[in-house]
């Protein structure tokens, strides 16, 4: 199998693994949490710090003492309630996988500490490119600390809402359907799942006799149902969760990116108007909101531990003292549960204040947007400078400046932003012409020779078939081509965590784009190579030069390597399936002459001058158009 074959390959599967985004950023989740708990009556706050102290018992060294921490930063040493909803889904795929890395696990404090970073750079941000680096330098910092941060919530749609199937659909009705055995696994069908759980597990303290350690490890495992629950919860009040699912990766994600930004008018189910953002756009009266219903979620299972209502179970074999176990990570589908009525009316009042989602695809959907996520074709026409170091001519030495055209067609895959707009995970393969014109030296610095023009140039205009690749990189430029090949078909995931540090900069980042005010610059060595083929075409290309003893007039052919160092975008517009934009590169090349042959001289010498490589330094100025499929 061809090197492009498994490249492609590689690129695909990298493609399908982001899928979808994640809804609130961490500290946004904590926030919420945070906010909910200090909602809380006196009375549901006394319930809820005596089931903390029970529950730490043994594990004082991790958990905080007071069941939140609102002055908890920097460094944490340990982890307040608040922090486990963020925890969950992002970085974790169930509860009992979420209690582990809580309880078990040195990184957890690490992924802590970066996002008390990211809350305290978003609150610093003065605009939309600050808020961007910060979301960069975050995410850099989370794929770090938890190698398996990009890729845990891609393969399904588990953070999302599920589209409304029909304008007239009631709150019962939709939740039904959220619960229903194989629809898509979503985020109010999680929800209700470990809710469900959590209530089971707290219900039975006013029902059954439990020794003291057996009660800790009972009310520990509700506490964590109950939060892997809510974080599913928080993450239907993000904008892009609510506008829909259906569409390709690329439609899902745009989708999600577009209107967490830009913010989403939509009604309650309570029938209220309201604006709505995502993921590291959170206002205060977004964290309000959510955590409301966070609120009155907590108060449920509250009343559950006190007896206070009755909870009824609706399966008597939900015996379990451990947490859940369902994976949202690799589970597309919602899986079998007998639900009834009585417990949809229980949720009723809680999800009451949720937003209602977007209709499915059709009359009536909000407006799709698209991420630079697949295969396309493009057309990519520049403008080139270069100053080159003298001429092929052993003697020419005085640099000169040499203008040119290009144009391409390029056939690659998207797969920028994958963690957010710094990352850059473009792969394409181009083919084309250029034109250059003659270099402003003439034969020598001779001021006599400006008057013959470009006739006695050093180098006369010439032309040159074209081929470009630009391919990210994990640790050296090219590494991919070796890395992809290998790793499809031993192991995937080493796979997935190789491409995602290629598309976001590389093992060591230093590739990573930086957003501006006015426009988005990249440190691009080693990710793109340009060859130019002179004197390819019908007539070889032709110049005059010299040595001590005679004149030539000579032909020759010539190899070009260029390779970008620096690009900088000042501007980028994007369609449903079509994007363009402009970039400027400052490039290094080198130009090697070969296949030289004697057509004059002056002196009939026979033995062809000696030519040198003539280095160069530019700049392109390039329109790049790709249509998307």
């Amino acid at each position: 199998m061809s090197i492009r074959i498994f490249l492609t390959k590689t690129l695909i599967l990298i493609i399908l693994i982001f899928k979808t985004s994640l809804a609130w950023v961490y500290p946004e989740h904590r926030d919420i949490t945070l906010l909910a708990i200090q909602m809380l009556d006196p009375e549901y706050r006394l319930v809820l710090d005596k089931l903390w102290a029970d529950a730490r018992k043994g594990y004082e060294f991790r958990l905080t003492e007071a069941v939140i921490d609102a002055t908890q930063s920097t460094n944490p040493e340990k982890l307040d309630y608040a922090s486990w909803p963020a925890i969950a889904g992002d970085h974790s795929c169930s509860a009992k996988n979420m209690l582990s890395n809580v309880l078990t696990t040195d990184w957890i404090l690490k992924v802590a500490d970066v996002a008390a970073q990211l809350k305290i750079n978003l609150a610093n941000s003065k605009n939309r490119s600050d808020r961007i680096n910060a979301l960069r330098d975050s995410d850099l910092k989370l794929q770090e600390a938890d190698p398996e941060y990009a890729t845990r919530a891609g393969s399904n749609n588990v953070h999302f809402l599920l589209p409304l199937p029909d304008a007239s659909t009631e709150i019962s009705t939709y939740i039904f359907y959220c619960l229903n055995e194989g629809v898509d696994i979503n985020a109010v069908g999680v929800y209700a799942w470990y809710h469900y759980l959590a209530l089971s597990k707290i219900s039975r303290l006013n029902n059954e006799s439990f020794s003291e350690e057996e009660q800790a490890g009972l009310i520990l495992s509700a506490l964590a149902d109950e939060a892997f629950a809510l974080h599913f919860l928080e993450d239907v009040f993000a904008a892009g969760h609510v506008a829909g699912t259906w569409g390709d990766a690329s439609q899902r994600k745009g989708t999600h990116d577009y209107y967490n930004e830009k913010g989403l008018k939509v009604s309650t189910w309570d029938g209220k108007s309201v604006v709505l953002t995502g993921d590291a756009w959170m206002r205060k009266e977004d964290a309000e909101r959510a955590a409301i219903v966070i609120k009155e979620s907590l108060e449920e299972f509250l009343n559950a531990a006190v007896g206070k209502k009755a909870f009824v179970v609706l399966d008597s074999n939900e015996r379990s003292v451990t947490p859940g176990d369902l994976n949202v990570c690799i589970t597309n589908y919602m899986p079998p549960r007998k639900n009834n009525y009585q417990f949809v009316t229980l949720l009723e009042p809680v999800l009451f204040k949720t937003p209602v989602p977007g209709l499915t695809t059709g009359l009536g959907e909000f407006p799709r947007f698209r991420a630079e996520l697949g295969t396309f074709v493009g057309f990519a026409p520049a403008f080139r400078g270069s100053l080159l170091d003298g001429g092929f001519g052993k003697f020419q030495r005085t640099v000169n400046f040499v203008g040119g055209l290009e144009t391409a067609l390029r056939f690659g895959a998207g797969l920028d932003g994958v963690l957010n707009e710094s990352g850059d995970g473009l792969a394409y393969f181009e083919l084309g012409w250029r034109q250059d014109g003659s270099s402003s030296i003439g034969l020598t610095p001779d001021p006599a020779f400006n008057a013959y023009g470009s006739l006695y140039a050093s180098i006369p205009g010439r032309s040159a078939f074209s081929a470009r690749l630009r391919l990210p990189f994990y640790l050296i430029p090219g590494d991919l081509l070796i890395l992809g090949p290998a790793l499809l078909f031993i192991d995937k995931e080493a796979l997935t965590k190789v491409g995602v540090a290629a598309v976001n900069g590389g093992l060591i980042p230093w590739q990573a784009g930086i957003e501006s005010s006015f426009g988005r610059f990249q440190f691009v060595l080693g990710r793109e190579v340009g060859v130019y083929l002179f004197g390819r075409s019908k007539e070889r290309d032709a110049l005059i030069t010299y040595s001590e003893n005679d004149i030539y007039v000579i032909s020759y052919r010539s190899t070009q390597l260029e390779f970008p160092i620096v690009e900088y975008r000042p501007f980028r517009s994007f369609e449903t399936d079509k994007r363009s934009s402009l970039f400027i590169q400052i490039f290094g090349g080198v130009d090697f002459p070969h296949n030289v042959e004697v057509l004059e001289t002056l002196l009939n010498t026979e033995t062809a001058p000696d030519l040198k490589t003539v280095w160069t330094i530019g700049l392109r100025l390039v329109f790049d158009w790709r249509h998307y499929f």
